[in-house]
């Protein structure tokens, strides 16, 4: 049988085969194409690594021959021999997977050295000490990276020769110098690996192109694939070139640069390089490098020629590109380009320049961008010059950075925050008791919890950085101090979160406040000419509604009632709601509550006039609103030891017996959502009023407001029914006591697998559908989403029985197939009925995409995160636009 073609040399590819030949492969070989001068070489594919691993990590059938005839043809082209002891070629080895990838084998150059082919290399260069500094160089690369023998030990030996010789600088050892070095590098391999240094070239070679293939499934490589959503199979190509020498004098020299400014995106060329040195040496700091614009001076024609290749890349590939060069004997070789890695607010510069040069199309300059990234745009971020120390990670909860005075207690943190402090909210957890040293904080950091815990949830929709979950942070609320490992900090020190990158970081880091430029401004214009999707806001406050405003927002998609409990002055009146022993004594905290109610949803309403206003009614278990009873227990054990306060001490019992009586084995499942308005119908029928009263004040100044009313975890068709009612016989008593007719509409969140599988049933009593997919992902996994990030799902994500946390994307197998049962069924029963997503997952690309697919009307996220899902869903209607 014929055996598939392994080996490619570079004149016989094309960028369109990047994903056989790799990036880096495809890139060398364009250039190869359009006639830059590239040394010649030759890449092996992606699939021999895929064979590779499926024939037990042996090369495939015939590789090793397709090899050795390649390395003829580049043998030919140079002039060179493999192996020769008079002109040897040398040749450099690079990973080269189809999607860059930090964490891959790192580059082997001067591969073909041996004890016979260095007397060839010191004769055509007639340079020994030149020779020899290329021998150790390679012996230390390839030992490190093949051999698997530490970088350290070759340094620590190279150090003491320096010693002795009294020198500080490597190029001041002389050839005799490397020689001996040399030797007591092969003696330190030997006695590392048990074999002699390998002295026959293809061998080299072979070991070489193992080790790129191993590095695609290094620890470093499956991480990064995992973070950055990177197939397994993609495999890697191995990029096999003709050395070319930097570091053989002074009309020698080698770089990188860009074709324009990476951190601001200008369109100048970006860059720097040395004079006389080899590629390692520009990145490790020996020496400093000088900027590009300075090559000018040194070597004018190359830089002229250097100017002019980047010119045409950059309109060949029509991207900013990121260049390797070496200039040997006062010739320019370019040895890679691709695609340079940019910041975010690089990226939004360099899309709208090219958009206004005429160089990409509108629809182009959108997909350019990493919706993800520009989360960078959006909140306050660490000065990236700004040296840190990071002494925990936690998870990523909410974006942006903060610095504050670490405080333990909620009451302490408003205190400090209205004296003008900037206070960073530290806590095992968060509850809804501490909203108001949230509100005030500069950042929120607890050691348990997940990405949709309550800390994670309000500082999002605040925009307020958070990190949770991170559990090497051990909180003593006695002593007033967390420890970290061996560090003790006490309250009031400073301390930092980038809630960004999931770090905890000592002491105080600078800052970059967010700007958001006209070109930023203008792709979101383009982006929303092109979405299909509206783009809603999860908002609970006037404040929240205003800023989503700001950021874009076409309605709120969200408004979750119970947050409007959590204030320090309602916490009470609502505790005396849930623990009332009667009607009575019920509806009392409730007219208490509803001139609050009414006054908050007047503010969201009139801040989104015109647009429209999703409200949930009330939805958490009750006991969210209680102490907790091991605080109970703990203040009732210290009354009793002072015997202080006896008429306190038997409140306090009273109220831990109450709270005993509310507390639930599993209150996510148990008595909450649309289950208090079927046995507390009173509790809903306060909110409606407070909502329709609010929509008749509105009205009658002549503000246009929709109010959609939110019938939240429904199961069955008569949940809804009856709640459904109980809202309309209070919209007739509101327009007969302010004599108007009201308009608004009912609807469900349809978070529970038995309503996706019966939502023809449902959308019967429905006006609209909202998927609340963390509790529907948290239904259809069995998972406690607290439990599970903080504990076991991160296990379940490294392993790879779930590709991704399912509470970050969407999970489109198991909830995706739930969402799509209930589009089809409910549109079935209702073809206009309208449906959206509130779920975090509103302001995910992905998850966006799916929701484009399903054909839903809108998605809702977060304020801070709306000027993504915006780019998110042109994204996603441009991918799918033929479907």
């Amino acid at each position: 049988m014929e055996s598939r073609k392994y080996a490619y040399l570079f004149a016989e590819g094309n960028s369109k085969m990047r994903e056989l030949l790799g990036g880096k492969g495809a890139n060398l070989a364009e250039m190869t194409d359009i006639g830059l001068p590239v040394p010649p070489g030759l890449t092996i594919t992606t699939k021999a690594c895929n064979s590779y691993y499926e024939e037990g990590r042996n090369f495939p059938q015939g590789m090793e021959e397709q090899l050795k005839e390649a390395i003829k043809d580049v043998e030919q082209k140079t002039g060179k021999e493999f192996g020769s002891q008079n002109n040897p070629l040398l040749l450099s080895v690079r990973s080269g997977s189809v999607v860059s990838m930090p964490g891959m084998m790192d580059t082997i150059l001067n591969l073909g050295l041996t004890d016979e082919t260095i007397k060839g290399l010191a004769q055509s260069t007639n340079d020994q000490r030149f020779a020899y500094d290329c021998y150790r160089r390679f012996i230390q690369m390839f030992s490190d990276v093949v051999m698997g023998v530490e970088h350290y030990q070759f340094e620590s030996i190279l150090e003491e020769y320096k010693m002795k010789r009294e020198v500080k600088f490597d190029y001041e050892l002389t050839a005799d110098d490397l020689k001996e070095l040399v030797e007591d590098y092969k003696v330190l391999v030997k006695r590392n690996t048990g074999r002699t240094f390998p002295q026959k070239p293809i061998e080299q070679l072979e070991m070489a192109i193992k080790a790129v293939f191993d590095s695609w499934n290094n620890h470093r490589a499956r991480v990064y694939r995992k973070i950055n959503n990177i197939p397994d199979h993609l495999g890697t190509a191995v990029n096999v070139q003709s050395m070319v020498f930097g570091n053989m004098g002074n009309d020698c020299g080698t770089g990188v640069a860009f074709t324009r400014n990476p951190s601001t995106g200008e369109n100048l060329l970006y860059g720097e390089y040395l004079i006389n040195a080899q590629g390692e040496d520009v990145v490790a700091g020996i020496r400093t490098p000088e900027p590009i614009a300075s090559l000018e001076q040194d070597m004018p024609h190359v830089y002229q020629q250097f100017v002019d290749i980047c010119n045409k890349l950059e309109s060949h590939y029509r991207d900013m590109q990121d260049i390797e060069f070496t200039i040997e004997g006062g010739k320019l070789y370019m040895l890679q380009t691709r695609s340079g890695k940019r910041t975010a607010a690089a990226a939004v510069k360099i899309a709208y320049d090219m958009v206004d040069e005429g160089v990409i199309t509108k629809e182009e300059a959108i997909m350019r961008i990493d919706p993800l990234q520009i989360d960078q745009l959006l909140h306050r971020r660490i000065d990236p010059e700004a040296k840190l120390t990071v002494i925990a990670k936690g998870l990523p909860a909410s974006p942006g950075a903060a610095s504050g005075k670490v405080i333990f207690d909620a009451n302490k943190a408003e205190e400090l925050g209205k004296a003008g402090e900037k206070v960073l909210l530290v806590r095992t957890e968060t509850t809804p008791d501490d909203i108001h040293g949230i509100v005030i904080a500069q950042g929120i950091l607890t050691s348990r919890g997940g990405m949709t815990s309550h800390a994670a949830v309000v500082a999002r929709g605040m925009g307020k950085p958070c990190v949770c979950g991170c559990e090497a942070v051990k909180i003593d609320y006695k002593e007033k101090v967390l420890t970290i490992g061996d560090k003790v900090i006490k309250e009031g020190e400073m301390l930092s979160i980038d809630g960004s990158a999931g770090n905890v970081v000592d002491g105080n880091v600078p800052m970059i406040d967010p700007e958001l430029s006209s070109e930023f401004l203008q792709i979101l214009q383009w982006a929303d000419e092109k979405r299909e999707l509206n783009i809603r806001a999860n908002a609970d406050t006037p404040n929240d509604a205003t800023k989503a405003r700001e950021f874009g927002a076409e309605g709120i998609g969200l408004c979750r009632t119970e947050h409007m409990f959590m204030a320090q002055e309602r916490l009470p009146i609502v505790q005396d709601m849930i623990l009332a022993e009667n009607q009575t004594e019920r509806q009392e905290a409730l007219d208490k509550l509803l001139p609050m109610q009414q006054d908050d949803f007047y503010g969201i309403l009139k801040s989104m006039a015109g647009l429209p206003v999703t409200i949930r009614l009330l939805d958490p278990p009750l006991h969210e609103f209680l102490p907790s009873s091991e605080d109970l227990i703990t203040e009732i054990t210290k009354l009793k030891i002072t015997e202080s306060d006896l008429e306190l001490l038997a409140e306090k019992e009273k109220l831990l017996k109450q709270v005993r009586v509310i507390s639930e084995f599993n209150p996510m499942l148990g008595h909450r959502g649309c289950r208090l308005g079927v046995t507390f119908p009173e509790v809903y029928a306060m909110q409606a009023r407070a909502i329709l009263q609010a929509v008749a004040d509105l009205r009658a100044e002549g503000v246009e407001v929709y109010p959609e009313i939110m019938i939240p975890l429904v199961i069955h068709r008569e949940e809804l029914k009856r709640l459904k009612q109980l809202v309309l016989d209070v919209a007739a008593q509101v327009e007969q006591e302010r004599g108007i007719t009201l308009t608004f509409t009912v609807g469900t969140m349809i978070e529970m697998p038995r309503a996706c599988v019966t939502a023809d049933e449902i959308a019967q009593e429905a006006q609209f559908f909202s998927f609340g997919t963390n509790d529907l992902t948290q239904t259809t996994f069995g998972f406690s989403r607290d439990d599970a990030e903080g504990k076991f799902l991160h296990h379940y994500v490294d392993q790879g029985i779930i590709e991704n946390n399912p509470f970050a994307v969407l999970d489109r197998d198991g909830v995706g197939k739930l969402m799509k049962t209930a589009v089809k069924l409910g549109r079935e029963a209702k073809p206009d009925l309208k449906m959206g997503i509130c779920g975090e997952h509103g302001g995910d690309p992905s998850s966006i995409e799916f929701c484009q697919q399903l054909g839903l009307n809108y998605v809702s996220c977060s304020p801070f995160r709306i000027p993504i899902a915006r780019l998110a869903a042109a994204q996603a209607a441009i991918n799918n636009k033929d479907q």
